[in-house]
């Protein structure tokens, strides 16, 4: 079973705030972006023809490997919705289906966290190299998925700015945004997230709530010295009351988070055997929901294809592909394909 290492490393910490609609501060964009609009070799050519293509295009998913890979799967297995009419239940189905999902696995830039917070201009260019690959040949992508939230932190600016100097149109995600916007949606307005201690000092989603527009209070935690999820989760709560809110809902940042043994804890704790039990309950009214990354980007994507008519509808099971980028020697980075089960034997962790 994989080490929960981010809970069992970071330090306790509780940061909270209130939050209002605000508006983003300026800032400048990296070089790169400036390179790639002002070239004339064809890459300009090339961002500007992302998203134009209709259905056809790559949803590409993006991140350091073990995220990306563990989203790609996630994708791939995805049978949660109604193909017919989008309700929320299974039809045996895959949500995906007919669709090519072209995983980018970023094994030059490795670890994001190294990145943190000295070396953060090396997150925004590796999120546009990625996005150039990914609008290249035998992708061509008519959507971007980033699965590392500190990557989206502080790259997505970037890839935005340079979709809208060149006229591209490529649709891009975050399971940040995704998941804050689903919580808002159900009614949330106290929002616990379990983040890594980096994540948090980032204020990754600190900053996507500020960006949502939505009034209300948001909390990120990390649970310390957990042996297993149980545990970590009640640690969660001990340092959660420090707020002195109710927890409407509770977002992972992580695809290695088990919640099953969560929403198990949960049942346990409304039965009030013990004091703490009934102070925790308190904490957690009837509505609370716990909300993963993995699905609330994949309802995001999913409903973009849908409102868009963007699914190629063909049916079959997805497509999937996978790629890791590699130093090029001529400069910058290059992708390599890759054998599924070797992703699979390396990156993928899936839950018993």
């Amino acid at each position: 079973m994989r080490k929960f290492f981010y809970i069992i490393l970071a330090s306790l910490a509780v940061a909270a705030v209130s939050c209002k609609p605000k508006t983003a501060t300026p800032r400048p964009t990296i070089p790169l972006v400036e390179q790639i609009a002002r070239d004339t070799s064809g890459l300009a050519a090339r961002v500007a023809a992302a998203g134009h293509r209709g259905a056809e295009g790559g949803i590409a998913v993006i991140g350091q490997s073990g995220d990306a890979a563990s989203l790609s799967r996630l994708f791939y297995n995805a049978d949660i919705l109604d193909n017919i009419d989008g309700r929320p239940v299974r039809d045996s189905l895959p949500d995906f289906a007919g669709e090519r999902l072209d995983v980018i696995l970023d094994e030059v830039s490795g670890d994001y966290s190294h990145y943190y917070p000295s070396q953060t201009d090396s997150l925004r260019e590796s999120a546009v190299s990625c996005a150039m690959h990914a609008w290249n040949a035998p992708i061509l992508a008519k959507a971007l998925v980033y699965a590392s939230p500190l990557q989206s932190e502080y790259g997505l600016f970037d890839v935005d700015t340079l979709q809208a100097l060149t006229g591209g149109a490529s649709r891009v995600f975050s399971p940040v945004g995704s998941s804050i916007a689903q919580a808002a949606a159900h009614g949330a307005k106290n929002i616990g997230v379990w983040a890594s201690r980096e994540i948090r000092e980032a204020q990754v989603y600190e900053h996507a709530f500020l960006a949502s527009g939505v009034e209300g209070s948001l909390v990120s935690i990390t649970p310390v010295q957990a042996l297993d999820v149980r545990t970590s989760f009640r640690n969660f709560l001990r340092q959660y009351r420090e707020s002195g809110k109710t927890l409407d809902a509770l977002v992972l940042s992580s695809y290695h988070v088990d919640p099953r043994p969560i929403r198990s804890e949960v049942a346990l704790i409304r039965r009030a055997a013990t004091d703490e039990d009934m102070a925790f309950s308190a904490l957690l009214p009837r509505g609370f929901q716990i909300i993963t990354p993995g699905e609330a980007v994949m309802a995001d994507v999913y409903s973009w294809l849908r409102k868009e008519n963007l699914f190629t509808h063909r049916i079959a099971r997805p497509q999937l592909n996978y790629y890791q980028t590699v130093e090029n020697p001529a400069g910058g980075t290059a992708l390599e394909p890759l054998d599924i089960s070797f992703v699979r034997n390396t990156y993928v962790q899936e839950f018993d």
